[in-house]
């Protein structure tokens, strides 16, 4: 095993770990790196339970004992350890979730091997905000969701607020970055699937209507915060689908109601 004690904010062998905070930064770097930030033990334990292959491990001395079967595992990844003064500096935040790692991202995974065996995909298009990207993920990993499926310019589900929100499940649910969306909704139908946009149009059924159908092979898409579906998309899909609401609410966060809606729409058979 590799220890290294850092001594200075400055030290170059750390950069995947620097300003963190900086949302724009992290965009553009982590997906050109071929990088994602693990962060908390027990997510980067999930990413390595995944096949995914750290490049090194940041984490205050106190949690080495904690991780010491991680290490054994990664004899070659080097490991900075430093104090925690010093690790908010690099970081920009506190440093209080154990340990973190900087990850290779895994190879993309060809839309149809996630098609092929699926029967409950979600659809995410263009959500911007990654605590709901990861929450989605959450329920999904929860509730039964094969695979999740996020338009090119949706929020990447492995951006490190995402993982973390998530705890982990963006390892478990497998996903795919699609090309060209509403376009895509076309290949979703010629693999069978009838493809249901959660928005609130006049002729939308209910929830629990569209439950009772048993469709087999079913992609909910769950549309931008604020704005909601396209009206691209809207004119692609199948159908549309809303929650029926109590005490004058019209809406729920798009978080929210992905839970609610993988709950009622899952296979019963």
């Amino acid at each position: 095993m590799t220890f290294h004690y850092l001594e200075s904010a400055n030290d170059p062998r750390v950069t995947d770990y620097t300003t963190l905070t900086d949302v724009h930064l992290r965009k553009l770097r982590e997906p050109r790196e071929g990088m994602y930030i693990a962060e908390s033990s027990k997510v980067l334990r999930r990413a390595l339970a995944a096949g995914h292959q750290p490049r090194s491990f940041f984490l205050a001395e106190k949690w080495l004992e904690d991780l010491d079967d991680v290490f054994k595992a990664h004899p070659d990844i080097p490991v900075f350890i430093g104090k925690a003064s010093l690790l908010e500096e690099i970081t920009g935040f506190h440093l209080h979730r154990g340990a973190m790692a900087a990850m290779h991202r895994p190879a993309p995974v060809p839309l149809a091997d996630l098609l092929a065996d699926a029967r409950r995909i979600a659809v995410l298009e263009d959500i911007v905000d990654h605590t709901n990207v990861g929450a989605i993920f959450r329920s999904a990993a929860a509730l039964g969701v094969d695979a999740v499926l996020v338009s090119p310019r949706c929020g990447d589900p492995l951006y490190r607020r995402s993982v973390r929100v998530s705890m982990g499940t963006v390892f478990q649910v497998p996903w795919a970055r699609l090309e060209s969306w509403p376009d895509d909704v076309s290949r979703l139908k010629e693999q069978g699937f009838t493809v249901v946009a959660m928005e609130l149009t006049d002729d939308a059924v209910d929830l629990d209507d569209l439950a009772a159908r048993k469709i087999p092979q079913l992609a909910l898409v769950l549309g931008t915060e604020g704005a909601g579906m396209s009206e691209e998309t809207l004119a692609a899909v199948d159908l549309a689908v809303k929650i029926p609401m109590r005490a004058g609410v019209d809406s729920l966060n798009v978080a929210a109601a992905s839970a609610v809606a993988f709950w009622e729409l899952r296979p019963r058979d």
